[in-house]
């Protein structure tokens, strides 16, 4: 049982408590929702929970924190650039650091890898033969990410990503999931048994999402508001949402509205002057990212939000997490007819032909037309995030799968070294 494991960490505060480790290489903590989600979860189930994580540019800068009794423990890490090398370059940075800062925590009795990059497998490795079992937290399939981006499938570079995809679902002993379709990945590509796999949904924080009174004045003198909440990188379609833009005004018809864009990414600096190039600047302002309260009054004055994800390989299976929020604030949304954004939004989105930016522009002015129809789906969208949507259940799910995955861990040695870390033979 875990209350028998001979663990020692007296600077923690723990000396025979249950003790997690989270990996995450992509965003800092808590800036990552879904993984800070998971540790205030794992926290108030008894855990004690360490973060190694980079630092952010401008949040969670500093090196070492403690934050509503999460340890966070967080290394300098400069994002790729140039190609091949910088990525070589981003991800040997944090797998040095990572272990660096893993020897610092010391023994845990589960070591949780978000991906991406598929390489956090390295460090788990080196927990598992210390005694600690290994959850592996699927936020992206990294070779569906690397074919949506860069769309060649037979390069080395591809069939090294699915090699790393392999070898770390090899090495987990517990995955989650964040919906049925990446369910089905780690079952058929991944050769995972059904019953190690477990769908942990990200959702959004209500407390952080809740309506306040609307504010004309962001509507820029226009009778409409639309309104893109999320990452700026190439396979977001912020291109095709522009694009469609720029139809609604000159195919359509319509300029009765104003558009703004929240967030950041790596394509963001493009879409500014995708804009300027289609003439959208009198009708479509870029925020960058910005505070949590004046994201709020945008969407809580938005008529329509825009999910303008295209169909690719990975965002047909993937769940939007700007579709969760617009419902969570009674948004109703315009999207591409993709497999999970229905599963998702349901009947809180219209959806467009996949990639058809004029029945994208078509359906926008549809909904602006139909106060009532937005009003409908708005409370459809809030009820199935207070619902079936809740983190709620996504909490469960976490805590079954910490369950599984410590169910047959054998005692550790004080030493932290043994045989614990094999998995039984399937």
């Amino acid at each position: 049982m875990l209350g028998d494991l001979s663990f020692d960490d007296t600077a923690g505060g723990d000396r025979h408590g249950r003790r997690a480790l989270i990996l995450v290489e992509n965003l800092s903590v808590p800036f990552d929702r879904r993984v800070w989600q998971e540790c205030t979860t794992l926290r108030d189930a008894g855990w004690t929970v360490h973060v190694i994580c980079p630092r952010g540019s401008k949040r969670d800068t500093e090196p070492e924190a403690v934050i509503d009794g999460v340890r966070i423990h967080r290394y300098p890490l400069r994002a790729a650039t140039g190609g091949p090398a910088g990525y070589l370059r981003e991800y040997g940075s944090a797998l040095w650091h990572t272990l660096r800062l893993a020897r610092k925590v010391g023994p845990v009795h589960v070591v949780h890898a978000c991906n991406p990059p598929d390489l956090l497998f390295l460090p788990a490795l080196w927990l598992k033969r210390r005694g600690a079992r290994f959850v592996f937290d699927q936020h992206d399939l990294v070779p569906e990410l690397y074919l949506s981006r860069f769309g060649r499938g037979k390069d080395l570079l591809y069939r090294g990503v699915c090699a790393l995809e392999r070898m770390t679902y090899r090495a987990a002993d517990i995955v989650l999931a964040t919906n049925e379709s990446y369910r089905d990945v780690a079952v058929r590509r991944g050769g995972r048994r059904p019953s190690d796999v477990f769908v942990v949904r990200s959702a959004p924080q209500t407390d952080r999402f809740r309506p306040v009174p609307p504010e004309p004045e962001l509507k820029r003198g226009k009778p409409h508001l639309l309104c893109y909440l999320g990452v700026m990188g190439p396979q977001d379609g912020v291109d095709y949402a522009l694009r469609a833009l720029a139809k609604l005004r000159d195919e359509v018809g319509r300029t009765d509205w104003h558009a703004v864009f929240v967030g950041s990414g790596d394509a963001f600096d493009a879409m500014v002057e995708l804009s300027r190039t289609l003439g959208l600047d009198e009708q479509v302002q870029f925020t960058g990212r910005i505070p949590d309260a004046d994201l709020v009054r945008y969407l809580s004055t938005a008529d329509v939000c825009l999910s303008p994800d295209p169909r690719n390989p990975l965002n047909d299976v993937s769940t939007m997490n700007k579709v969760l929020e617009y419902m969570a604030m009674g948004r109703p949304i315009v999207s591409f007819d993709l497999k999970e954004a229905r599963v998702s939004a349901g009947d809180a989105a219209v959806y467009a032909p996949a990639n058809d930016e004029s029945e994208f522009a078509k359906s926008i002015a549809l909904l602006l037309d139909d106060p009532e129809l937005r009003a409908r789906m708005g409370k459809t969208g809030q009820e199935r995030i207070g619902g079936e949507l809740s983190w709620r259940n996504s909490q469960t799910s976490l805590l079954a799968a910490y369950t599984a995955a410590c169910r047959d861990r054998a005692p550790v040695p004080a030493g932290g070294r043994g045989r614990a870390g094999k998995r039984p033979r399937r």
